[in-house]
């Protein structure tokens, strides 16, 4: 008897502490059943939840019941699938708005104020927590988040859907993202633009590494540290100090390149330890050592921001370095802004409305905040390593992604002309999945792996979050792949828990460059970050801010051609833009779907002072030793190399084994040395 007490006893104890235990991963929350941004909050030891559906225009249990206002709106407003469709269709229409000046600037405030309110400001949550804190908003060291990061001890990693575990990654890269044959991208997008991409975003996309994913070291917005450096010591390393200028190498042609690392003190550039002192050149971001295209566009704006110097000192002769320099870099800056949304945005997006950079159409609008974070949504999303070919051919040779990296060979043996043309007349890849080469691959997966560090919340709760239906198979999402969906079924076995990053990839394709989900959770973060930026602000946005009507009007006239070919010698400035050219479409098999969009190109003017390209041409020599002026007081001996071993913080960029015999002495001798022995670890947004 008393041994069948003991037993009973025993149960009721084991039963009693599965239940706890079983609690504890029951929480209601975890299947996140607030909605319209309803706050959860579970009650009674998880056996209950609320939903603060405070300052919202939603009531009831799940925050899921509109107020009559609201739901008037609902039923008034158009949905994002029907807005896409009207932006990307509907030519005649959109020919009507585009010439009507009223017209034009009502839908262009629209645009702005529509995407810019479906970013929180201030941000409410980061990663370091699954609930609102004064961390959310004070510690910028930390990227922002627009969903909390799933709650841990919820039954699976996406809440209650799918399995225990997620995928194994490499299952998951092999199977569903791994190039099998180049796809190009269907709307004539070409490698310029996945180049251009790179090196605008990574002015804010600056994980810190050495502090985790969630960390950031850049500031939060387009400040143009990409090209002037992020922080004093490498913007003072980059000035020539004399007459607002940067530091320049001179060719023997007279072409001018930025300065090799050794003339840069204090500039810290990424290079595999082999790399000669020749080679290596001082850039304002550490891996644009990594391709010749992001050292080609460094180039074109360094020798943009000292071409605007010269206009300035003929417009105010009296000012000193420090002004020229300054003024000329807010004038780089709007430029940015200018051609990202006016000919890139426009290109991605495949919208017919004509995008213009018009921040004087906020100023009468008191909702729109004139503030920014980046969120780490928005890192994630923009890792497009599919735009990247497996090689570019320029004049007769033909270089792989692998044999370019960590090299300016591919520049410097045809010269800049040649490379900028290879780039514009070759597509780039289709941002889909089964198109990561075979050397990036290891990118897409190191970029699961950190959004499961994160807890990022699954692909349809983002999609709730910026107004788009939650889809509710795996068929819906790749638009009826029958042996795809069954797989993925297989795999993480339910929608829900299909992880934001595969699901922007997954997703059928639409009309834009990029699938339906990602350029309307993309355009928004975009749009907010340059729209916020205190240059649109309606106290810089002014002639005094720019130097005048004079800099005023380069911001307002600047285009991607204009910038590249006034940067140019005149003959050498061919097929510039972000698209294909038309001839060139039918030969890479994509259709021609160019908008029926036309900016505004002014005739080239020569400026003032003399153009950049005065030197006949010929094949660039890079031996030449000509610098621009030292600052005062400095001599060529302040010129020393600030060579230094790479460093365990480095690791987490490049990866380089040493290399062999076989390596060193190339069996393609056009070529040289390759660096196909080094390999970069971050995934870097391209």
């Amino acid at each position: 008897m008393n041994s069948l007490r003991l037993a009973l006893i025993v149960v009721f104890i084991v039963i009693a502490v599965s239940s706890a235990s079983g609690t504890e991963d029951s929480d209601p929350c975890c299947s996140f059943p607030c909605q319209n941004q309803g706050v959860c909050m579970s009650t009674s030891n998880h056996k209950d939840f609320t939903c603060d559906c405070t300052g919202l225009e939603y009531y009831g249990k799940t925050c899921d019941t509109p107020f009559w206002g609201r739901r008037l709106k609902n039923w008034l407003r158009p949905s994002l699938s029907t807005m896409h469709q009207l932006y990307t269709g509907w030519p005649w229409l959109w020919k009507i708005v585009n010439n009507v000046p009223f017209l034009h600037r009502a839908a262009m405030r629209y645009v702005y104020m529509s995407r810019g309110a479906s970013i929180d400001s201030p941000p409410r949550f980061n990663s370091g927590h699954d609930y609102i804190t004064t961390e959310s908003h004070f510690n910028a060291s930390y990227y922002a988040r627009s969903l909390p990061p799933v709650p841990q001890h919820c039954p699976t990693p996406m809440g209650v859907a799918g399995h225990k575990e997620l995928p194994d990654v490499n299952v998951l890269a092999e199977r569903f993202f791994k190039r099998k044959q180049f796809i190009a991208e269907p709307h004539g997008t070409n490698i310029l633009f996945a180049y251009y991409a790179q090196h605008f975003s990574h002015q804010f996309f600056r994980t810190d590494r050495a502090r985790g994913a969630a960390f950031t070291k850049g500031n939060d917005g387009v400040d143009v540290s990409h090209i002037y450096g992020l922080d004093k010591a490498t913007q003072d390393a980059l000035r020539s100090f004399s007459q607002g200028k940067m530091k320049v190498r001179t060719t023997d042609d007279g072409q001018q390149f930025p300065p090799l690392l050794r003339d840069a003190p204090g500039v810290h550039m990424i290079y595999p330890p082999h790399t000669p002192q020749e080679e290596r050149v001082a850039l304002g971001h550490a891996l644009f050592s990594m391709q010749p295209g992001l050292f080609v566009m460094s180039t074109i704006w360094l020798r943009e921001h000292n071409r605007i110097c010269d206009i300035l000192r003929v417009e105010h002769p009296h000012w000193d370095d420090e002004r020229l320099y300054q003024t000329a870099k807010l004038i780089v800056l709007a430029e940015n802004l200018k051609i990202t949304i006016e000919e890139y945005v426009q290109h991605l997006s495949q919208y017919k409305i004509k995008l213009t950079y018009e921040p004087e159409l906020l100023r009468d609008q008191p909702a729109f905040q004139f503030s920014n974070r980046i969120h780490v949504e928005f890192a994630h999303l923009y890792h497009w390593h599919p735009m990247a070919p497996d090689a570019i051919t320029v004049q007769n040779s033909t270089y792989t992604l692998e044999q370019m990296s960590f090299s300016t060979k591919a520049v410097t043996k045809h010269g800049l002309a040649s490379f900028v043309e290879a780039i514009a007349t070759q597509p780039a890849g289709a941002l889909s999945h089964s198109n990561h080469g075979a050397m990036l691959l290891d990118q897409f997966k190191d970029v699961v792996l950190q959004g499961r560090q994160l807890r990022l919340q699954s692909f349809n709760n983002y999609r709730m979050l910026f107004g788009m239906p939650k889809y509710t198979s795996f068929m819906e999402l790749t638009g009826g792949d029958v042996d795809m969906s069954r797989q993925l079924q297989l795999l993480y076995g339910h929608i829900d828990a299909l992880e934001f990053y595969p699901g922007m990839l997954l997703e059928k394709s639409e009309a834009s460059v990029t699938p339906f989900t990602m350029v309307n959770i993309g355009g928004p973060y975009a749009v907010k970050g340059m729209m916020a930026n205190p240059i649109s602000s309606p106290q810089y946005w002014k002639p005094s801010t720019f130097g005048g009507e004079v800099g005023f009007d380069i911001v307002k006239t600047t285009t991607i051609r204009q910038l590249f070919c006034r940067n140019m010698r005149p003959e050498e400035c061919g097929h510039i833009g972000f698209h294909l050219p038309e001839e060139q479409q039918s030969v890479h098999g994509v259709a021609s779907s160019r908008q029926d969009v036309h900016h505004h190109v002014p005739v080239l003017e020569p400026s003032p002072v003399a153009n950049y390209a005065t030197h006949p041409a010929s094949d660039p020599s890079f031996s030449s030793k000509t610098f621009s002026p030292p600052a005062a007081g400095m001599t060529s001996t302040h010129y020393t190399t600030n060579y230094r071993p790479l460093t365990v913080d480095d690791l987490d960029f490049v990866d380089c084994q040493p290399p062999s015999a076989s390596q060193w002495v190339s069996s393609r001798p056009a070529l040289g040395h390759t660096n196909n022995y080094c390999r970069l670890r971050e995934a870097h947004p391209i």
